[in-house]
Order: C-alpha cells, then structure tokens, then sequence
C-alpha cells in the first residue's frame, strides 16, 4: 500500500467526505476517488461505507485507519532523525494530558527533562480524559496522561499506577486527623467537586449511589484550581488525587485524607501510547523519566505530604 495513498485515505476518513479531503489536500476529488479505489481492490473490501451524510469507514477501514496512521507516524519519526543529522530536527514531544496532572505534574517533569536537553521543545495539550485517549489513538501526540476509571480501547498502556481518590481539607478541619473517612462523613461538610466528565465526579457519584449517600455540591468546577481557594481556611472539602494536589499541600496548608469506599479507590493513572507505534528516542526516554517521578511522588503519598 502506497504512502500518497494512505494519506489520501487518512483525509477522507478525517473529512467524511471525498470534497472535504479534496478541499484540506488541494488535490482533485477524482485523484483522491482513484486511490481509494486502487485501495479497497487491493484490500478486496470496500473501506467506506456511502451514507447520506458523508463517507463513513468500514470494518476493514476501521482496521486500515490504525495501520495507516502507524505508517505515517513512523514515517514522519524517521524523515525527523533524517533532518536530525543534518541539525534541523523539529525536536517537538507532543503530550495530551488531563488538567489535574497538567497544572504542575507534568510540566516540572519537561523543565527537568529540557536540563538535560535543552534543544527538545513541548506541545502539552489539556482534556478529558476521553480526549487525551482519543488524541493518543489517533496519533497527534507521542503520549497521553490520564485517570482511568475503566479499560480504555485503542491504546496501549505503558505505565500503571493505582491513583485513589483523596478528600482534600485545610491542615484545621474536623477530619484532617483522621487515617480516613468515609462518604457519610463528607455528607456532614460542604463538597467542591470537578464536573461530570472526569474521573473523580463518575467515581464520586458511582460510589454516592451504591452506598445510598445523597450530597449535593456547594460548588462545581470544570478546573479544579478554584477549588483549592474555596478549601483553604474554611470547612469545605474537594476530591482529588494526590499527584494533583501534592504540590499545594505544604504550600496552603491543606492535607489528603483516604477515602474508605470500593470505587473512589479503584481509579488508575496511565500513561499511554498508540499500539505497535515507534517512538523517537526522545519520547521514549521523557516517558521513562516521567515514569520514575511518579514512582517517586506516588510512594510519598499523602502521609509524608502531612508530616
């Protein structure tokens, strides 16, 4: 299977149409209709199925979606360690990443990578977890760091690490002694909770609902920055990770306390990478640093955090 053609059926498959790839490529839709035909007579099966809003992919076009954006990423992996040599490599790592490991995990960890390698340069990009998991499927970054509530498809995972839910308090609160509490105990404070689509909210009003705990936010957030202002000095009490909040927790005086309940305890932090994809050199030595600082900030815990 031919690279132009492979690349014309990346536009189609993106654009949903034959006159959507034609406009993005600049080439003529009767070119780009030839090579998709050239395609599915050597795959002996149609890739698109014709529908009235547009082109959509097949079964076997869903399986050529995955090699064909493999081979144009290592492609594109090998045409940089070309220019690398002749010193005009781009040197970009592209992350996706969702907002709690965002704000401060992530880039600490490229400034202390860029100590060492100083010409590398970052294109960090911030979503939902379905997003960085999509981001990374389709092949627009190197890697993705997200919470996982449940098994993901399309990715590979290459690093696992079990990340509970934590309540998040001020150093004074009623319950910042406490080994843990449980879901009945933080019915009986004021709750700042992230929204619907991240982890710790489906974990939160999964385990609300088995343990038939009724609580209603006093404040909700799509970024949980605010949050830690609306804890700070008061009774109030968010839920959070403890890589996402372990930055904060000397500076304003907050502390993590486990959470006694089944679902808020089964959440993992993954980083992820496109199945069978080569990575450069430089992708797979910043995952391996990223890999040891979390080893090493998830082993303090929130107990250290506290002393």
């Amino acid at each position: 299977m031919h690279g132009i053609a492979l690349k014309y059926f990346l536009e189609v498959a993106q654009a949903g149409s034959l006159s959507g790839a034609s406009e993005r490529l600049h080439v003529a839709v009767s070119a780009i209709s030839r090579q998709i035909a050239k395609l599915e007579e050597e795959a002996g099966a149609p890739l698109f199925e014709r529908a009235a809003r547009g082109m959509v992919l097949s079964e076997a076009g869903q399986l050529l979606l995955v090699h064909a954006r493999r081979t144009m990423l290592e492609a594109e992996t090998v045409l940089q360690e070309i220019a690398a040599t002749k010193g005009v490599a781009r040197n970009e790592i592209r992350v996706a990443a969702v907002e709690g490991v965002a704000r401060i995990f992530v880039p600490s960890v490229m400034a202390r990578f860029r100590q060492e390698r100083p010409n590398i340069r970052f294109d960090l990009f911030v979503g939902s977890p379905a997003e960085v998991s999509r981001k990374v499927a389709e092949g627009s970054v190197e890697l993705g760091m997200t919470f996982i509530a449940e098994r993901t498809e399309g990715v590979s995972v290459r690093y696992s690490r079990r990340a509970p839910v934590h309540a998040v308090m001020a150093a004074n609160h009623p319950l910042a002694g406490r080994r843990s509490v449980s879901l009945q105990d933080l019915s009986q404070f004021p709750l700042a909770l992230t929204g619907p689509g991240t982890t710790t909210r489906q974990l939160f009003d999964m385990g609300c609902a088995l343990e038939s705990v009724q609580m209603e936010p006093v404040l909700t957030c799509n970024d949980s920055s605010p949050l830690h202002g609306f804890v700070f000095g008061s009774d109030a009490i968010m839920l959070s990770g403890y890589i996402s909040v372990a930055w904060s927790l000397r500076r304003d005086e907050l502390v993590a306390v486990p959470i006694s309940n089944a679902e808020l305890q089964s959440r993992t932090l993954q980083i992820q990478v496109m199945p069978g994809r080569v990575l450069p050199p430089k992708a797979e030595a910043f995952i391996d640093l990223l890999s040891r600082e979390l080893d090493q900030a998830l082993a303090a815990g929130p107990v250290a955090a506290k002393a």
